[in-house]
């Protein structure tokens, strides 16, 4: 038995998208300065309006630059929590696609493991605090 995924749902080509997942599809290519869009792109637009929707979420978040805003996190540091959550989530695809990302901005080996190590040290003390209902008597502003 193979451990990988099998996908739920057909991805849509490049070839066969038309109309706004057309559009789309264009847009992701040319924000993320690539050459095919990914497989999961291609599975979301098999709901237009979900594609739509997931894109403008993420290229406002992600890719703050191409809609105009002054973004306040640089894009690798957005990459390294896009990371550490995708690795809390245990989100196998997300975490090649985002490390991938964040190495293409410089990410090193020895700082992957640096964010890695934190994102598990917060899982582990996440689950003590919540599990031993810890009352917080350290409050933000």
């Amino acid at each position: 038995m193979s451990d990988a995924a099998i996908s739920t749902t057909s991805a849509v080509s490049e070839a066969e998208a038309s109309g706004r997942v057309a559009e789309i599809f264009a847009d992701i290519k040319s924000t993320k300065q690539i050459e095919s869009v990914p497989n999961f792109w291609r599975t979301l637009a098999s709901n237009q309006d979900l594609l739509e929707s997931v894109w403008g979420e993420v290229k406002r978040w992600m890719h703050p630059e191409s809609v105009g805003r002054e973004p306040k996190l640089d894009a690798q540091t957005r990459e390294m929590i896009a990371l550490a959550v995708s690795a809390t989530n245990g989100c196998a695809y997300c975490l090649n696609a985002h490390t991938a990302a964040a190495q293409q901005l410089g990410l090193d080996a020895e700082t992957l493991g640096e964010v890695m190590a934190i994102a598990s040290l917060f899982n582990r003390t996440n689950a003590l605090a919540d599990g031993f209902q810890v009352t917080p008597d350290v409050r933000p502003q």
